[in-house]
C-alpha cells in the first residue's frame, strides 16, 4: 500500500503553453500542492532566464515578486542536467522554463551548432528528469503552433523545442497545456493515441 508521500515521490508535471498564457502561475500552485505532500519538503525554483534587458529584469522581478520568500532560487542557465542531480527525495523543483534553457544551449554552442549536439543535450536532461527522486514541475512554451522560421538558427531552436516538449512528455505522469489561463489536462488521458513527428 502507497502512503501519499510515497504517491508523489516519482511525480514529474511537464506545463505547456504560449507566451503569457497562465504557464508559469500554474506550476507555482501545482508546485505548492506538492509540496503539501511532502513531510521535510522544500521549495526550489530553477530560473533559467538570463538578465539580458531592462524588460527581462523586469519580468524576473515580478516572478519573484508572485513566488514569495519561500522558495529557494537557483540560476541554472545551462547545466540543468547537472543541477537535478542535486536534489533529495522530497524536494519539489520547479525549472521555469525549458525553451529559454534550449536557447541558452544553443547560443552556448554558436553559430555551428546542429540537431546532434542539441539532442545530445536534451537526452542528458530527459535522463536527469527520470533519475531525479525529487518531485519536479517543469515549465515549456508550446512553440510549434506558428509560422515556420525561415532562419537556420531559429528552425534548430523551434525543430529541438518540440523534440525537447515530445521527449519528456513521454516520461513523465502529467503533461498539462495552459491556455488562456485555462488547464488542458493531456496526461494522464482517458484515451491514448500514439503520435510520433
Amino acid at each position: 500500500m502507497t502512503t501519499k508521500n510515497q504517491a508523489y515521490q516519482s511525480h514529474r508535471h511537464l506545463v505547456l503553453g504560449g507566451a503569457r498564457s497562465g504557464k508559469s502561475s500554474f506550476a507555482e500552485q501545482q508546485s505548492l500542492c506538492a509540496l503539501e505532500a511532502c513531510s521535510n519538503g522544500r521549495l526550489h525554483y530553477i530560473a533559467t532566464a538570463t538578465y539580458l534587458d531592462d524588460e527581462m529584469r523586469e519580468r524576473i522581478a515580478h516572478h519573484k515578486d508572485r513566488r514569495g520568500e519561500e522558495w529557494i532560487e537557483h540560476e541554472v542557465p545551462v547545466e540543468l542536467a547537472a543541477k537535478l542531480q542535486s536534489f533529495k527525495q522530497d524536494d519539489v523543483v520547479l525549472i521555469d522554463c525549458l525553451t529559454l534553457w534550449l536557447n541558452n544551449v544553443i547560443f552556448e554552442l554558436g553559430d555551428d551548432a546542429n540537431n546532434a549536439q542539441v539532442e545530445a543535450v536534451i537526452e542528458s536532461l530527459v535522463s536527469s528528469v527520470e533519475q531525479s527522486p525529487a518531485q519536479i514541475i517543469m515549465v515549456s512554451n508550446e512553440v510549434g503552433l506558428g509560422v515556420v522560421p525561415l532562419g537556420k538558427v531559429s528552425r534548430l531552436f523551434v525543430d529541438n523545442a518540440g523534440r525537447m516538449n515530445q521527449a519528456l512528455a513521454r516520461v513523465v505522469e502529467h503533461v498539462t497545456l495552459i491556455a488562456a489561463g485555462l488547464p488542458l489536462h493531456l496526461k494522464p488521458s482517458n484515451h491514448s493515441i500514439n503520435a510520433q513527428g
